[in-house]
């Protein structure tokens, strides 16, 4: 989909002074979408043409942080830790994983 935005040529100037006003409205509208919760980070990621580790630092430089709370690291540590123990059981008769 392609979408145009007419502005007044003195408030395009003003405001896209140095830089791709096109790119520029796609990262706000993209960075706006993620702290909505509206688009994945893979989404963002793909329409910006961006690797997750530089999605990470430009959705930060704009202010938006994952919701990502001690819970969510406890259940995942804990998480971990099941499926380490479930490795080592596996480790110990013969190496290969069950499915």
């Amino acid at each position: 989909m392609q979408i145009t935005l007419e502005l007044p040529d003195d408030i395009a100037r003003q405001i896209g002074e140095g830089q791709d006003l096109s790119r520029a409205a796609l990262e706000a509208l993209v960075a706006e979408s993620c702290r909505e919760h509206r688009l994945s980070d893979h989404q963002a990621a793909q329409i910006l043409g961006l690797s997750r580790y530089e999605l990470d630092g430009f959705l930060k430089a704009r202010g938006v942080f994952l919701d990502y709370s001690i819970d969510d690291f406890k259940r995942e540590c804990e998480e971990g830790e099941q499926l380490w123990e479930k490795r080592k059981a596996e480790l110990a008769t013969g190496g290969e994983p069950k499915k």
